[in-house]
């Protein structure tokens, strides 16, 4: 009796861990699929992948996401390693892994301090953050937790990067809310080893 118990609960975590819109298969693709594909492979250089190629069930809003985040990622007023620890807070707000597993290693490599990505993880503002990251963690900290940016916090980043830094910051945190939302919904794969803790405030 234990042991039937014991394998129907395995069976359904199995069943839970499954996803449940994988990628789609390119030898499937539609007309607009295979343009989409294509647009994609043309601008980041291989064919969709991660949630784009979850997101190729609706080839228009793929692309669409892809060409916000070219510019979100590498182009933002903020720069690409602050865009990197924001990327980080908002995976973590979501319990987001497989966002999560691809750019904890690109913050490292881009040179946010371990202790600090170790601390995001734990759910923990981290210790010893530049006046920058101090910014971007509390701007991101209190959207995707209060839904809203106090006078004080927004007025912080206001004078450092002015309101086109401000919209920036902005969408990068709403640009990987869509990303985990998406993915939260299609139980993707984590892509990688790490399985984040429970979600705390």
């Amino acid at each position: 009796m234990k042991l039937a118990i014991v394998v129907l609960a395995l069976a359904a975590t199995a069943a839970q861990a499954e996803p449940r819109l994988g990628p789609v298969p390119p030898e499937t693709y539609d007309a607009a699929q295979q343009k989409a594909a294509g647009d994609f492979a043309a601008a980041r250089g291989q064919p969709p992948f991660g949630p784009f190629a979850m997101l190729m069930r609706s080839p228009d809003l793929m692309t669409s996401a892809r060409s916000m985040g070219d510019y979100l990622r590498y182009h933002s007023a903020i720069g690409n390693t602050l865009s990197e620890f924001v990327i980080l807070i908002t995976a973590r707000a979501w319990g987001q892994e497989y966002e999560w597993n691809v750019h904890a290693p690109i913050a490292a490599q881009q040179g946010i301090a371990q202790t600090k990505i170790d601390a995001i993880a734990a759910g923990r503002r981290p210790e010893g953050m530049s006046e920058d990251e101090a910014i971007c963690y509390t701007f991101t900290t209190e959207l995707q937790h209060d839904h809203q940016v106090s006078d004080a916090t927004y007025a912080r980043a206001l004078r450092r990067w002015g309101e086109k830094g401000v919209v920036d910051l902005a969408g990068i945190a709403g640009y990987y809310t869509f990303l985990s939302l998406e993915m939260n919904a299609a139980k993707s794969d984590p892509g990688g080893p790490l399985r984040l803790p429970s979600r705390t405030r």
